[in-house]
């Protein structure tokens, strides 16, 4: 894994890049670190992630970690997680008016499963449906729901990432329709990219 980090890294974050790099995935949940922004802050790593069963992929998303030690007025802290998700669904569901309150609830859940602190939060649920017309008319259109967000998380003890990122997991993968895994269990997979 790579990505875009200084000589002289802060000690804190050093600690966070070594605790995300070691975390435990799903193995449905296929992760590879991809390069991160440039400008936003002076530290941070980037996930890339594709949810995946028998070679079907069920969904996507990114998570970056960003980190400003001088701190950032904007986020109210030194850190934010920055992610999105996003899954083709059944039409219905996009034509259900409950669907982003129910997106939304995702991350919030899975962020008070993990014991994840935070402030800060906000973010958009996005359902869009497609209908193909006229020459496209035979194909099938397709239905997607994205879940964008951002929050400041604590990370006063470097080990605390883990649980922001077992609870974007778990929205990664209720996103993609997969059910999360209980606190606790641990997944038979460890370790597993893409490529």
């Amino acid at each position: 894994m790579t990505s875009r980090t200084r000589p002289n890294l802060p000690p804190g974050f050093r600690q966070v890049v070594a605790d995300l790099r070691a975390a435990t995935w799903r193995p449905e949940v296929l992760i590879e670190e991809m390069p991160s922004p440039q400008r936003i802050a002076p530290y941070s790593i980037a996930l890339d992630a594709d949810v995946v069963t028998s070679h079907e992929e069920l969904g996507s998303g990114r998570l970056v970690l960003l980190h400003d030690p001088a701190g950032n007025e904007a986020w109210d802290g030194c850190y934010r997680c920055v992610t999105f998700s996003k899954a083709e669904v059944e039409p219905e569901m996009v034509r259900d008016p409950l669907l982003a309150d129910v997106g939304w609830s995702w991350l919030m859940d899975a962020l008070a499963v993990h014991d994840a602190d935070f402030r800060e939060v906000s973010g958009t649920v996005t359902a869009v449906i497609s209908t193909p017309f006229g020459e496209l008319a035979g194909d099938p259109g397709s239905a997607e729901v994205e879940i964008r967000a951002s929050w400041t998380p604590e990370l006063d003890q470097p080990e605390a990432v883990q649980a922001h990122l077992s609870a974007w997991q778990d929205l990664l993968c209720m996103t993609s329709g997969l059910p999360p895994v209980p606190p606790g269990v641990v997944p038979i997979s460890t370790k597993r990219s893409r490529r």
